[in-house]
């Protein structure tokens, strides 16, 4: 195993133009799998709330939830810097509770930092936890947790002001310490500009070749979901019919009688079964 992806390693690729690659990873198997693939960064995504537990949007994940998710992925990655995702309301009401939620992400999750959405709303809470030790990763664009204030999951920074806007605030973020940003549905153009004139690494994810780094979520990038591919999504492969033909010759077995066969089966020896038969001794 390599050694373990730091910051710094992420910084160097940046500077020597070499692009970083991130996923998303909710649990021990699908951790383990994408650190033995060799990614760069695992992101605990709270878009596990909707690829996991099933709810409609990511406002509804708890921080326990995500700790809980947190933890099981960093048990099963061992190269990959880790990124855990602070859900919505765990970081915008109160600045000392900020930093305690982020606190528990490293000390009680594993994590090797947090990812927050916003942009100079958020620079004192940012401050505030690289004061206390913690790495911080921005996201800006579209933010997921405030999607509906953005007026829906659509592309955003598509006007000189508001491409303006996100430049500005990707330099305070810099500014306030992050060591990387996610631009999020974004032109490429602006992605790409504002890459160029930051010194830290930025990811994206629907913003163009131009970023640092790339992003996708776990499910998309195996083709498990079929009801809403989003445009900037690349399927990998296309695993949900498989696994969903292999769940269904599995039931056709059980109910055939097929499943499980003698090689599925344990014996024991013809005259202990003698003796378990009749009763005279208990197996």
């Amino acid at each position: 195993m390599s050694n373990k992806v730091s910051i710094l390693d992420l910084q160097k690729k940046k500077r020597k133009g070499q692009r970083i690659s991130m996923l998303t990873a909710y649990d021990f198997p699908g951790a383990k799998l994408v650190d033995e693939a060799g990614v760069d960064i695992i992101l605990v995504g709270d878009s596990l709330a909707m690829t996991v537990l099933g709810h409609p949007n990511t406002v509804s994940v708890t921080v326990d939830e995500m700790l809980h998710h947190c933890r099981a992925v960093s048990r099963g990655a061992e190269r990959a810097f880790l990124v855990g995702d602070m859900p919505f309301m765990s970081y915008q009401i109160d600045r000392t509770e900020a930093v305690r939620n982020a606190g528990r992400f490293l000390k009680e999750a594993g994590m090797d930092a947090v990812k927050l959405e916003g942009g100079t709303e958020v620079l004192e809470t940012v401050r505030a936890i690289v004061r206390a030790g913690i790495p911080v990763m921005g996201h800006l664009g579209l933010t997921p947790q405030t999607a509906t204030m953005l007026g829906g999951y659509k592309v955003q920074a598509k006007t000189a002001e508001s491409a303006h806007r996100l430049r500005e605030d990707a330099l305070a973020l810099q500014d306030a310490g992050v060591f990387s940003i996610v631009l999020e549905a974004v032109p490429a153009s602006v992605a790409q500009a504002v890459s160029r004139e930051l010194t830290v690494p930025t990811i994206g994810i629907g913003a163009g070749p131009g970023c640092d780094g790339q992003v996708l979520v776990f499910h998309d990038v195996l083709g498990l979901f079929d009801k809403f591919i989003p445009k900037f999504v690349k399927q990998y492969a296309h695993l949900r019919q498989p696994m969903l033909d292999a769940f269904k010759a599995y039931i056709a077995d059980v109910e055939a009688g097929t499943f499980p066969a003698e090689e599925h089966s344990f014996t024991i020896k013809e005259d202990e079964l003698q003796l378990f038969l009749y009763g005279e001794r208990e197996i």
